[in-house]
């Protein structure tokens, strides 16, 4: 095993992650694996965490920093993202012909193959190995089967990571205003909002079901976001020489817009595990214990 500041400073490295995440790890990621191994123990069986975060918040580089810290210690781990489970055009072209053209954008409900995931999630508890899906957000196409990950199983822990993992549906009278000029202007009815609400109460929580437990990344409210996610793209750029321009960052994450919102108000009451970022995404101080922290 290796001392953790060898691999710490590569991964670092290679993530091109500045040099406040190493208090993200000490603050975040180390408790986090202290927690999944004191879940895997107690269910005496594969631990299904999920790791809710906004757009930008960290969540994909906490699950992968965490996942492998616990190989470190000799767990068998996989960190895997909801987006993984995109489907691809084709698929969206579909949905939006047939239900409403913003479906065509992937991220919010409406856009995953749930059906995969759950089955994706069942198989790492089994032995034997999983195959394990993987989306190219430089071509908006999931990738061919034959460059997807195995992972055998059964696996100690799993961290499920997604901006929307662990979400419930908004109550049905908040959906009746626009929120955002993109709802205004392309979804006056609500009829893409109302489906996209609906998914997220009869497909997905099939799959949330299956989580154990339920950590949150809260960002400090949604205007943060925006920028978070303008800093993605552009290490998409800089990595593949694709990606969206600022301004298109700011019209996409109109479409998440309503769903993060509601996120940041409801889950931290029930969140097995909140810890509250600040615009750097460095942790908070914990303040007085509250329920869900």
């Amino acid at each position: 095993m290796s001392a953790p500041e060898d691999w710490l400073a590569e991964f670092m490295a290679q993530e091109r992650l500045p040099e406040t995440f190493r208090q993200a790890f000490e603050e975040i990621c180390e408790p986090l694996a202290d927690r999944a191994i004191d879940w895997r123990a107690d269910f005496g069986r594969t631990a299904m965490v999920g790791l809710c975060g906004a757009q930008g918040s960290g969540k994909s580089t906490v699950a992968a920093a965490t996942a492998r810290l616990l190989a470190e210690r000799g767990f068998n781990v996989v960190a895997i993202s909801l987006d993984d489970f995109y489907l691809g055009r084709e698929a969206r072209g579909w949905l939006a012909g047939k239900t409403h053209r913003l479906l065509q954008v992937r991220g919010p409900p409406g856009t995953h193959d749930v059906a995969l995931a759950c089955a994706v999630l069942d198989h790492l508890r089994r032995p034997g190995t999983t195959p394990l899906p993987a989306f190219d957000k430089a071509t908006d196409e999931r990738r061919p089967k034959s460059r997807w990950r195995e992972v055998e199983g059964p696996v100690d822990m799993v961290i499920l990571e997604g901006w929307c993992v662990g979400a419930v549906p908004e109550p049905p009278e908040r959906l009746r205003a626009p929120l955002n000029a993109l709802e205004r202007r392309d979804d006056p009815s609500g009829a893409w909002r109302g489906y996209v609400n609906r998914q997220l109460g009869e497909t997905y929580q099939a799959l949330f079901g299956r989580l154990d437990r339920l950590v949150m990344l809260a960002a400090p409210g949604f205007e943060v976001v925006r920028g978070w996610r303008a800093e993605q793209e552009a290490k998409l750029r800089a990595r593949t020489g694709a990606g969206m321009s600022d301004a298109q960052v700011g019209q996409f994450v109109q479409h998440y817009e309503r769903l993060t919102r509601w996120i940041l108000e409801e889950m931290p009451g029930r969140a097995d595990w909140t810890i509250r970022l600040n615009a750097d995404r460095t942790p908070r101080p914990a303040g007085p214990a509250t329920p869900g922290s």
